[in-house]
């Protein structure tokens, strides 16, 4: 049953989602694309990463726990964006297409579906309940909300 309420923002966030968030369901690639060139929407991926990581290097370098972090974190920079430009070039240059991360990250989700779950059922209060998956289903995607975003 749908609700007559009036839809608000999700408070957590900074602005609604929907001013600067698009979902996609479309693959990035097909068996038929060619492995050693990018899709286009690869290509798109790609340059989000590097637009990221002058914030990713920020972050890095105020690392009060890491030694010398200021100077990792620019090797780290200079690394990531030259791997990214490989990925440019060729998509295979690392080891395979970046697909091959995702099939081993929804398998590792997939291992810990029952147990959360389980959390979730054992709690007994509905509005923390509801909280705990909202902040779920967001941490899912929490890359992406907090990615650079493209122009």
């Amino acid at each position: 049953m749908e609700s007559a309420s009036e839809m608000v923002a999700f408070p957590l966030l900074p602005t609604p989602i929907e001013s600067n968030y698009r979902a996609c369901t479309i693959p990035y690639r097909f068996p038929s694309d060619n492995p050693r060139k990018p899709t286009p929407t690869e290509l798109s991926w790609i340059d989000l990463f590097l637009n990221s990581i002058p914030s990713f290097k920020k972050r890095a370098e105020s690392d009060p726990t890491v030694p010398d972090a200021p100077i990792k974190a620019d090797k780290f920079a200079q690394r990531y964006a030259e791997i990214l430009e490989d990925f440019k070039k060729d998509p295979e240059s690392h080891g395979g297409p970046p697909d091959c991360i995702v099939v081993e990250e929804n398998a590792k989700a997939i291992s810990l579906f029952a147990d959360v779950v389980l959390l979730n059922d054992s709690i007994e209060d509905g509005g923390k309940r509801l909280e705990s998956l909202v902040r779920g289903i967001f941490a899912g995607n929490i890359f992406d909300l907090g990615s650079a975003q493209q122009n």
